[in-house]
């Protein structure tokens, strides 16, 4: 498939990855969730050439999943905050810890814990149904496909 760019196909997998699906980006995900906002910040966290990181905070500004905000005027300098749109990108971010801690953690086990500010409680990312609210599973769903009008 080469030449075709995922924005192209009719699959929101494939869409959005046009938008998160680059080396370090969602790397820049994760920090951003942790409150690093200034490119100082990303930098100093993430062993990534500074064009790079330049270009991934780019491309998240252009599709609204951070804003780009001044907080100094002399010399211009600016902040990324993460917009409604990043915010609900949270549970993704959430399902690739939980992954990564099940299956890569090794013996130290996860490097992180993520808790619940409220009760303490540990965070997780699982899919349930919208209807009945029970948890799904993968082979408790299935793809409905929609007729789209060829082109």
């Amino acid at each position: 498939m080469r030449g075709v760019a995922f924005s192209d196909l009719h699959c929101s997998v494939a869409r959005s990855l046009d938008v998160v699906g680059e080396r370090w980006t969602l790397l820049v995900l994760r920090d951003a969730f942790q409150g690093k906002r200034r490119f100082e910040e990303f930098s100093r966290s993430l062993p990534v050439a500074r064009n790079v990181l330049t270009d991934r905070l780019r491309t998240l500004v252009e599709h609204g999943v951070l804003e780009r905000r001044q907080y100094e005027e002399h010399p211009p300098r600016y902040e990324y905050r993460l917009t409604p749109k990043g915010m609900d990108l949270y549970p993704v971010i959430v399902a690739l810890i939980q992954w990564g801690d099940r299956y890569l953690a090794g013996a130290d086990g996860p490097p992180v814990d993520l808790v619940h500010r409220d009760c303490g409680g540990a965070v997780g990312a699982e899919a349930v149904c919208r209807g009945c609210g029970n948890p799904v599973h993968a082979r408790d769903a299935q793809a409905e496909y929609r007729m789209h009008p060829s082109p």
